[in-house]
């Protein structure tokens, strides 16, 4: 999926209550988002595997409830592999940042677990919406409806996830969901199958 500029980030900040996913607070701060990149496994591990990613990228959904869990497993969880997920913003993008900001503010410890949820509500925004799928989320991650409706009305948080975007887009040359970068070298615009993870990380462990 193609990427969204600053300005679409901007139109996403505007259009939170009306696609009914809280309502901006300009309370900076008061939802308590984590910063910084996001990572599982070893810091000093061989390998660096960096996902750029939109919780609303249907591919990106596959990926992370098909071939995620091996790939963890086979890498992530043994140390062969340090891997970062970093949010990138596609339509709708009110619905993308604001499963983002829930997934930050859940804090470090439950924040793959709420990218997953997130990621698996897809199928239920068509007849529950998306305020009610990702409210049930923050619910599972042991937050309040007020703590939610914070959350993702944050506006320095969501100054900070443009920043990110924005950065990704600029700096790294990001233009779709997923992309994979691997040791630095970005090897596949798409989603990949395992069998693709296996054949990249051992060339980047040469």
């Amino acid at each position: 999926m193609p990427n969204f500029t600053r300005r679409t980030l901007a139109i996403a900040a505007a259009t939170f209550a009306l696609v009914g996913c809280g309502q901006a607070n300009g309370a900076g701060g008061s939802a308590n988002a984590v910063t910084g990149d996001m990572t599982l496994g070893d810091p000093n591990a061989p390998v660096k595997v960096v996902e750029y990613a939109s919780l609303t990228c249907p591919h990106c959904a596959e990926f992370h409830e098909t071939v995620f869990p091996e790939f963890k497993k086979k890498y992530v969880d043994t140390g062969k592999v340090q891997y970062t997920f970093k949010e990138f913003l596609t339509p709708p993008a009110a619905v993308a940042a604001a499963g983002s900001l829930l997934a930050r503010c859940a804090g470090k410890d439950k924040y793959f677990d709420v990218i997953s949820a997130v990621f698996h509500s897809q199928s239920e925004w068509q007849t529950s919406g998306p305020r009610e799928s990702l409210l049930r989320v923050a619910k599972s991650a042991g937050m309040t409806e007020e703590q939610f409706d914070k959350c993702v009305g944050d506006r320095e948080a969501l100054q900070e996830l443009n920043a990110r975007v924005d950065k990704a887009a600029k700096e790294g040359n990001i233009q779709f969901t997923p992309t994979f970068v691997i040791n630095g070298k970005k090897v596949k615009e798409g989603a990949m199958t395992l069998p693709d993870l296996d054949a990249a990380i051992a060339a980047a462990s040469k």
